[in-house]
């Protein structure tokens, strides 16, 4: 018979109703901007927007892979703890996990509205076409959402069995929904769980190296009419960005969510392992970047350099030294470098939104600069920057990503409970 008792650790979300208030009022104000700008993309198509014949993916491009890299990155953390075994990681396996589920669906969401008939959304898998990388890219998606929902299931089974056991009316059935029936919450059940979580998340890192963010790097890759994407190191270009995103976003949830809703003392100790990563992270991508730049130049080859120079000193310009030198490279380096900054949750905040900014503008470099340069001599030049339509319905898009993370963090145990000594048999 359930007591109702809260068990320790189980008061969930935030800890001011005023934060609350005001934190679901500005999703509110993205989600309505958001669908009027989604209104606009329906009723006018595409001309609502800057992509053209020339240049035919845009912001929603560049924000579908800069969520996919997320979420890959993101799930890459969380493996950390539930494979790897890492200490201190513990605190934040499941947040990774929920993140990455998330971040996948906003992805989703992006590369739908970028669709010229987003009706034919179904079409991949009602007519596969093996041949295709895409067709295997969507596949990949599925059952990597698949291996992160069965990584949430087992990382949280016994918390959510506890919960339910101490709750009452719909938050009981939704908590015994969630547990599958199994409500199990002995130390053996518990080992159960965390050797499949173990199994499943080694299933993983491959299925997300390989097939979901490098996969997405192959996307490119293949396209031999652009030789700036044509290259083998495209993919691990796209690896090393997400992984960069995703440790900079967790320690970013991290400090917020723990200052925020969990009101716990923050580990500085993780903190600054999460730093030190970072710093290694920032150094591999400006090695990648810097590889691929030489190849480029060494190699002769007309268009690849013209693409450089579109990036470094054209249109493009902004995004390159602004936010992939600036805010993804150079500002996060000077205060990761420093030890005792490093260690200074505020300073790790600061670091961490500035490296997660700074991605954006790699992925606009990634996606957008080779489409201006005509694939054949005589063809025009193409230009491009979103307009407000596009610029309003990603902010929308990421507020539905927002809305979902915020309920799950009030109403999942995202941060593993204390564990009664009861439980321990």
């Amino acid at each position: 018979m359930a007591t109702h008792t809260p068990p320790a650790g189980a008061d969930l979300g935030f800890e001011s109703d005023r934060l609350r208030r005001v934190w679901y009022g500005f999703i509110a104000v993205l989600l309505a901007a958001g669908a009027v700008a989604l209104y606009v993309r329906l009723t006018q198509g595409l001309t609502s927007t800057n992509l053209t014949s020339i240049v035919p993916w845009g912001a929603w491009v560049a924000f579908y892979i800069y969520f996919v890299g997320l979420s890959a990155g993101a799930f890459l953390v969380s493996t950390l703890d539930t494979v790897f075994g890492l200490p201190g990681l513990d605190r934040i396996s499941r947040d990774a996990l929920f993140v990455s589920l998330v971040s996948m669906a906003v992805a989703l969401l992006f590369i739908w509205v970028d669709l010229g008939r987003m009706d034919r959304m179904f079409f991949p898998f009602i007519w596969r076409q093996f041949s295709s990388a895409l067709s295997w890219e969507i596949h990949a998606y599925v059952l990597y959402m698949g291996v992160i929902g069965s990584s949430l299931y087992f990382s949280m089974r016994a918390d959510l069995a506890r919960l339910a056991d101490h709750s009452s009316g719909l938050r009981e059935r939704v908590y015994t929904l969630l547990t599958l029936h199994r409500d199990e919450t002995t130390a053996a059940a518990e080992r159960v769980d965390r050797r499949w979580l173990k199994r499943i998340g080694i299933a993983g890192i491959p299925l997300s190296l390989f097939f979901v963010v490098g996969g997405e790097g192959v996307l490119f890759a293949v396209a031999s009419a652009r030789p700036y994407w044509n290259s083998g190191l495209f993919p691990v270009i796209f690896v090393v960005s997400a992984l960069l995103a995703g440790t900079a976003f967790m320690l970013l949830l991290y400090v917020l969510r723990t200052r925020l809703l969990d009101g716990a003392t923050i580990d500085r100790d993780l903190v600054d392992r999460m730093g030190t990563l970072l710093i290694g992270l920032i150094i591999a991508d400006i090695a990648i970047t810097a590889i691929e730049l030489l190849i480029s130049v060494v190699s002769f080859h007309a268009e690849v350099i013209e693409t450089w120079q579109v990036i470094m000193f054209g249109e493009m310009s902004w995004s390159f030294w602004w936010f992939m030198i600036g805010a993804a490279w150079v500002f996060p380096l000077v205060l990761l470098t420093n030890e005792s900054w490093r260690r200074q949750p505020s300073v790790a905040v600061v670091a961490a939104l500035s490296i997660a900014m700074g991605v954006v503008g790699v992925r606009f470099n990634l996606v957008v600069p080779a489409q201006i340069l005509p694939v054949l001599e005589g063809l025009p030049h193409g230009s491009y920057f979103p307009t407000a339509v596009e610029w309003v319905s990603s902010f929308g898009i990421m507020g539905v990503g927002l809305l979902l993370y915020t309920i799950g963090a009030e109403i999942l145990p995202l941060t593993p409970l204390p564990e009664p000594e009861s439980d321990t048999q």
